[in-house]
């Protein structure tokens, strides 16, 4: 006998069953959603028309026996090797779910899991991160890490991301914006999910990587993309959108092949580990993660973008990592909170009256670096000032990058 995967249920099982296919029609993990269901058939001997029939029987007496309330209870409570706690959680949803689109709905109260996380989240670095990056065998896959990395995407809204998400011009833009709408997020801007979108951004590492798959995997299209593409194709012939279990197998395959635990839900772990270093607001990091907003009206207007694309900047050096240049960053803000730590309370007065942030100091050493190729005379675009030439020379443009140590201000135009 044919051994039912995630790969074949529809074909060889779920299509069987006019009442299975009408249910999946409101579902977008179609694959998933069937399998867990067909466990649970296969586990109670019963037909999806048979588990109906059980329910319709139910609602003629009075009062309801709920028998196959009492059946989704067993399974959940029962001790069976075949299954996890995790999947049969996930198979009572998926059984509730079908008997809500079947208007058969089950009691509220019924498939309960209770279960303890033993399994710890995966403790990613970038050195692990980097191990991916350089594991993978395509353009696609290269760009997939850093993406989801610095983004924050869910896995389900990856599978229907589109290239018409991403900022016109973005190739041109040092941190491109996407901009995705409810539809495609958690709760499908159902409810109290309405009116909640995703503002997230591509670190220059990540943008680099996604103009690479963008240009190889249009030679192979023999076209040019275009807005109403979808991101994330298969490698071959005929190039489909990655669905959500194909995006979830590529991971896995990766993470085989460079021997380091990861899943896509680990790059949200690590931008939310990111936004929390710099000290971003809870709001603000939900508006980049997707999630609704609390307390706050039309945070999405063009100068809200603005504003978060500048906070986001600064958690940029805490993302990169495909390079081992990238991986210096921690001990360069090291240095900086030495520095800090030798300042005079006159000199940490002056570094807050200017807004003048200690983690700026990774961001001006980057541009001092770029400025001393283009600069020829060390002047027109760095200076270094005492405090009472400050606002003369805020007036005529120029800003304060830091503070040094013997209360200096290093100003850059």
């Amino acid at each position: 006998m044919v051994k039912i995967t995630c790969t074949n249920v529809m074909q060889l099982w779920a299509n069987q069953y006019p009442e299975v296919m009408r249910w999946l029609t409101h579902l977008q993990k179609k694959e998933s959603s069937a399998l867990f269901f067909y466990h649970f058939c296969e586990w109670a001997h019963k037909t999806p028309p048979e588990l109906l029939a059980l329910k319709e029987k139910d609602a003629t007496i009075t009062p309801p026996p709920n028998t196959v309330e009492k059946l989704l209870d067993e399974f959940c409570g029962a001790d069976l090797e075949d299954f996890t706690s995790t999947e049969k959680y996930n198979t009572a949803i998926q059984v509730k779910s079908f008997f809500k689109w079947s208007y058969r709905s089950l009691e509220k109260a019924c498939g309960v899991v209770n279960y303890e996380k033993v399994k710890p989240y995966n403790a990613l670095n970038k050195e692990g991160l980097r191990k991916l990056y350089n594991r993978a065998l395509n353009p696609r896959d290269r760009a997939l890490i850093p993406f989801v990395t610095c983004t924050g995407i869910a896995k389900e809204t990856l599978a229907n991301l589109l290239w018409g998400h991403l900022e016109e011009n973005w190739e041109s833009k040092d941190l491109p914006t996407i901009d995705i709408g409810p539809e495609l997020l958690k709760g499908h801007g159902k409810g109290k999910y309405k009116g909640v979108r995703q503002i997230t951004f591509l670190t220059p590492e990540a943008k680099r990587e996604l103009v690479n798959y963008k240009d190889w995997i249009e030679g192979k299209l023999g076209r040019k993309l275009t807005a109403q593409d979808h991101v994330w194709l298969t490698t071959c012939n005929p190039y489909e959108p990655l669905s959500y279990d194909v995006l979830a197998q590529v991971t896995i395959a990766l993470s085989k092949r460079a021997k380091v635990p990861f899943s896509l839900h680990d790059g949200r772990r690590w931008i939310n580990t990111a936004l929390e270093q710099i000290g971003i607001s809870s709001n603000w990091a939900r508006k980049i993660r997707g999630r609704k907003v609390k307390g706050e009206e039309a945070p999405y207007s063009q100068p809200a973008i603005n504003q978060l694309k500048e906070k986001f900047r600064e958690a940029v050096p805490l993302l990169e990592f495909t390079s081992e240049a990238s991986s210096t960053v921690d001990e360069r803000l090291k240095a900086v909170e030495k520095i800090m730590q030798d300042m005079t309370p006159e000199q940490r007065e002056t570094m807050q009256r200017h807004g003048i942030k200690m983690f700026a100091k990774t961001e001006a050493a980057k541009r001092k670096d770029r400025k001393e190729k283009e600069c020829t005379d060390g002047e027109h675009c760095q200076r270094v000032v005492s405090e009472e030439a400050l606002p003369e020379l805020l007036a005529q443009g120029w800003h304060a990058s830091i503070v040094l140590p013997s209360g200096k201000i290093v100003l850059e135009r």
